[in-house]
């Protein structure tokens, strides 16, 4: 009985902290995406673009890639717990779950390997810029590149969430055996593989790609999220 408290306590203060750091992360993905680089592209947001991404915009990122860190570690210790625990990873439960891990994952390592290091360039030439000095040529670029992969994490934020919440509150999307009886779930995932992979490849192809033209407004990238939801509730009702 004591162990199985205290398992429960470990589990449930991870996902405290899964909680706690994953609303911190996506609210400043969010701000991102639907205010900051909108306010930039207006007359009032221009002037002050090279001030905010000196002054404000490193400090967010800190918040924002630790967000990013502490919601996938946290994560990655569930998914052990519960693997532990006897939870089968063909089961309709962990289905669900590992659909909204895979994206959280690439979205983790979209901050980390493509929009930190992006964004650093940027911040040094603004920096740069602001001493007098001469603007780096691949800033522009780079903020291209910081961009669309942030734009992809906030597509992929849209079912990644439903995933995560379906786990355990919209047990209709699959048969809930434990593994599910006489279902195989590789179809799913093949199909689910290529879409996602399609998507995350879209946005790490470069900025200006004709693909992308959808993730440039913020009404496109929305409406593509809930385009990549849909796709992959009716895979998980279809073929498993």
């Amino acid at each position: 009985m004591a162990d199985s408290v205290g398992v429960q306590i470990i589990e449930f203060v991870l996902r405290w902290i899964h909680f706690l750091s994953g609303i911190t992360w996506i609210g400043i993905l969010y701000y991102f995406n639907f205010l900051q680089t909108p306010f930039f592209g207006t007359e009032l947001g221009g002037s002050a673009k090279s001030a905010m991404t000196r002054e404000l915009v490193p400090k967010a990122l800190w918040w924002f890639r630790w967000g990013a860190m502490f919601t996938f570690g946290s994560g990655v210790l569930i998914l052990l717990m519960k693997l532990g625990a006897g939870n089968s990873l063909d089961s309709a439960y962990m289905t669900r779950i590992l659909t909204g891990a895979l994206m959280g994952t690439l979205m983790w390592a979209n901050v980390w390997f493509v929009i930190w290091p992006a964004q650093q360039i940027v911040i040094a030439n603004a920096e740069t810029v602001a001493g007098g000095g001469e603007a780096n040529p691949a800033a522009v670029g780079a903020g291209g590149k910081a961009g669309m992969a942030s734009r992809t994490n906030t597509l992929f934020s849209i079912p990644m969430l439903l995933f995560m919440a379906a786990g355990s509150h919209l047990t209709v999307l699959a048969r809930d055996a434990d593994p599910p009886a006489d279902v195989s779930v590789l179809p799913y995932w093949i199909a689910a593989f290529v879409v996602i992979g399609l998507v995350e490849i879209n946005g790490l192809i470069g900025p200006g790609a004709s693909s992308q033209k959808l993730l440039t407004t913020v009404s496109g990238t929305i409406h593509a999220g809930l385009g990549l939801t849909a796709v992959l509730v009716l895979a998980q009702i279809f073929l498993i």
